[in-house]
């Protein structure tokens, strides 16, 4: 099983793309695997692997992951899925089923919603997209820190002294983002409630039960906004286990999504 990196440039942007594919079964269902922030196509090698019986298979290292040279600028989810669609457009027409996990689920989210035509379903892993719903003794225990960080923000200029500042409070994903920072910030900063009101497409939603990245409810709220779509909960499972240990499930439910599809 041979995977073959192409490099692409699309959007204004170059990055990398593999193909794992099986150059004697023609015309076979076709996965484009989005991987999540931080991480690259290896995060997701071993499902596509798993599925090559049944499918081929792109597997993508987002602008600025992995392979992939940094975007033109601070990109939001809107111009990625705008580069998703300006690759895929020229390819053969065939059964395409976006599989994204967390901050790939952003960018599925977006190509569903403004390129109809670009791929037949989405398959959303540990999905991102919405702004998180806190109970309010999350909040509670939240507040002593966000008002820290504000009032020190409010007394500190702007320069290294307030960029220590922002590393100091930030996550562990905005401590570590580098150069991406300002595409993290414009990506968390997103509400893709009415993108995903403007889904026509089959859409599944696998998310874990113990995710604390993206909680459940997240998915929970995309599932009520994206008309027909199914959502399945998977018990003992967070945001990564859900790629490993939780393998075989996701295999099987997009199985299932593949053999509903015309």
């Amino acid at each position: 099983m041979h995977l073959e990196r192409q490099d692409i440039n699309a959007g204004g942007a170059r990055f990398a793309a593999y193909r794992l594919a099986d150059p004697d079964a023609a015309g076979r269902p076709e996965l484009v695997w989005a991987h999540g922030w931080g991480h690259n196509h290896a995060a997701l090698l071993s499902l596509a692997e798993a599925m090559q019986p049944r499918a081929d298979s792109l597997l993508v290292d987002l602008p600025g992951f992995g392979a992939s040279p940094l975007p033109p600028g601070a990109w939001g989810t809107a111009a990625y899925a705008d580069a998703m669609a300006e690759w895929l457009a020229p390819l053969p027409r065939r059964k395409r089923v976006w599989v994204g996990h967390s901050f790939g689920c952003r960018v599925g989210l977006q190509l569903a919603s403004r390129h109809p035509d670009a791929v037949a379903a989405l398959l959303l892993i540990a999905a991102a997209g919405l702004p998180p719903h806190r109970s309010l003794a999350e909040r509670l225990r939240r507040l002593p820190r966000r008002l820290a960080f504000r009032t020190m923000r409010a007394l500190t200029p702007e320069g290294a002294a307030r960029d220590r500042l922002r590393e100091r409070y930030g996550s562990s994903d905005y401590r570590t983002a580098g150069a991406m920072r300002p595409v993290l910030v414009k990506a968390v900063n997103e509400d893709l409630s009415e993108v995903a009101r403007r889904i026509r497409i089959p859409v599944v939603l696998v998310h874990g039960e113990a995710d604390s990245e993206s909680p459940p409810e997240i998915a929970t709220r995309l599932h009520a906004l994206i008309s027909g779509s199914r959502l399945h909960l998977l018990r003992g499972f967070d945001h990564l286990t859900i790629l490993g240990d939780g393998r075989h499930q996701v295999i099987h439910l997009l199985g299932d999504l593949l053999e509903r599809l015309p």
